[in-house]
């Protein structure tokens, strides 16, 4: 089943230095609290125990509207895409001071693996974690671009037991598909379709129908 909190998540703003810095409505406590019920920790991170800080770039507007998010620096797995995520969803929460239009911030995000389940894990069982992370992401892409050249009429069939093989390794079963399915389903609720409709194209670019229907009525074809 998926668990949309393995760990505990502690999470920090940055400090707004600047008087032009954008402030989250409610200040900090508000700040720190959206933060930890929209975060889903990553599944590659929370099984491999990994902590971090990620440190993510944006651009607020007087208007509410947040653009230009991207990481900073952070550990390049997939806690960086969920910091990117949530820092989305922060639009329309932002103010400016008086006779600013526009303001940079760079707001830090704290992972913080649960020690109860984590004592073990060590600063070089999770360097290896990140390291295969990166090596399962060629594995994942070859996956992925297989399935997308054979939506299109182009996938060389003769390579398909070799993907399938593939999705075996990286354990791309039901079980799997069914994670990614709730994952997506807690997006949409959050009102994050994009989120949603990246993890059910992702669904369909590793050979399932399982999220077809949801794709035809929630994203843009």
């Amino acid at each position: 089943m998926f668990r949309r909190i393995i760990f505990t998540i502690a999470l920090i703003s940055g400090a707004y230095a600047a008087l032009a810095q954008p402030t989250f409505k409610g200040g900090e406590q508000a700040l720190n609290k959206f933060l930890k019920e929209k975060i889903i920790y990553p599944d590659f991170a929370s099984r491999n125990c990994i902590s971090a800080v990620v440190h993510v770039k944006f651009r607020v507007y007087k208007d509410g509207r947040v653009d230009k998010v991207k990481v900073q620096s952070g550990p390049g797995i997939d806690l960086d895409e969920e910091a990117i995520r949530v820092v989305k969803r922060t639009a329309g929460k932002w103010t400016l001071p008086a006779g600013v239009e526009a303001a940079t911030a760079v707001l830090p995000v704290r992972f913080t693996p649960d020690p109860s389940r984590c004592n073990s894990s060590t600063k070089l069982s999770r360097e290896q974690a990140i390291n295969a992370y990166h090596q399962r992401q060629e594995q994942e892409n070859a996956v992925t671009n297989y399935y997308q050249n054979k939506h299109a009429g182009k996938a060389d069939t003769s390579k398909e037991a070799y993907i399938i093989s593939l999705k075996q390794q990286l354990g791309f079963d039901e079980d799997f598909i069914e994670d990614i399915l709730a994952q997506a389903d807690e997006k949409r609720k959050q009102g994050d379709n994009e989120g949603a409709c990246a993890d059910w194209k992702f669904i369909r670019n590793i050979g399932s129908i399982k999220a077809d229907p949801l794709l035809a009525r929630y994203c843009i074809k």
